[in-house]
């Protein structure tokens, strides 16, 4: 990892905290690198059962440092998108095979390609105080970290567009009117309250929760008749199981119970 990326696990949950308070998260290519390595080492945990992304002080993450874009200036257009394609846009490529709840704590400022890192997670969840903003726009650029790909998905079309084309900032109850955001929680609030969200998900069983999210995500490429077959597939291999098989008992005697 790096001194700017703490990634811990403790009893099914795997934390990733952005941690370069000073400047506001904003993520160096070494971040990218210990990021995409959390990710995948989530993956591969068996024990790890959801994922919580935040970041360290009052800030999510503002995104790409600036000054070390300042640095790559002169180079080619190659070069410019070996920089996105090549590092950066791994992180959404490393999230779309996690199939694991991954769950973004917004405890403030997500703006350019750290709001679009919080788009790309399963549910975002935001501190009262926490502020959002698609600020390429103000200096020349186009998404580039997968918002313009997120972003339409969860506002539509036009009010995407609207963030992207005036780079203007929103505040959290408006995040979540819009559906950028689940829910908003009090300022000091927030982590606990993600915590008891990832215990309650962590009840259910895993498999459950994972083939949920490939049929969700998968089932957004597909037409009905491809996602029909598919669930129906999940749903086989799901029955077979010992954990639904004890569910259903279970619940079939606490009725026999009651009656």
């Amino acid at each position: 990892m790096t001194a700017n990326l703490k990634y811990t696990s403790d009893q099914g949950i795997g934390r990733i905290v952005l941690d370069r308070p000073e400047r506001m998260n904003a993520f160096t290519f070494e971040m990218i690198d210990a990021w995409v390595e959390a990710l995948h080492e989530c993956r591969l945990d068996d024990a790890i059962k959801v994922v919580i992304i935040t970041g360290a002080g009052s800030a999510f993450c503002s995104g790409g440092d600036i000054v070390e874009m300042g640095e790559r200036l002169d180079h080619t257009p190659e070069q410019r998108k070996s920089e996105l394609f090549d590092r950066i846009e791994r992180i959404p490529l490393a999230l779309e095979e996690l199939d694991k709840p991954v769950i973004a704590a917004i405890n403030g400022v997500a703006t350019g390609a750290g709001m679009d890192m919080a788009l790309m997670c399963d549910l975002r969840y935001a501190s009262a105080s926490a502020r959002f903003a698609e600020t390429y726009v103000n200096v020349g650029l186009v998404p580039g970290a997968g918002g313009a790909h997120f972003l339409p998905r969860l506002v539509g079309v036009s009010k995407a567009l609207e963030l992207f084309f005036t780079g203007d900032f929103i505040d959290a109850p408006e995040a979540k009117r819009i559906g950028i955001v689940n829910e908003v929680f009090p300022d000091g609030r927030l982590q606990a309250e993600v915590d008891a969200i990832a215990a309650k998900i962590m009840k259910a069983p895993p498999l459950t929760i994972r083939m949920i999210k490939r049929a969700v995500y998968q089932g957004m490429r597909n037409d009905l008749r491809t996602n029909l077959d598919l669930i129906s597939s999940h749903y086989a291999v799901i029955t077979a199981t010992e954990r639904h098989r004890e569910s259903v008992k279970r619940f079939i005697a606490q009725r026999g119970k009651k009656e």
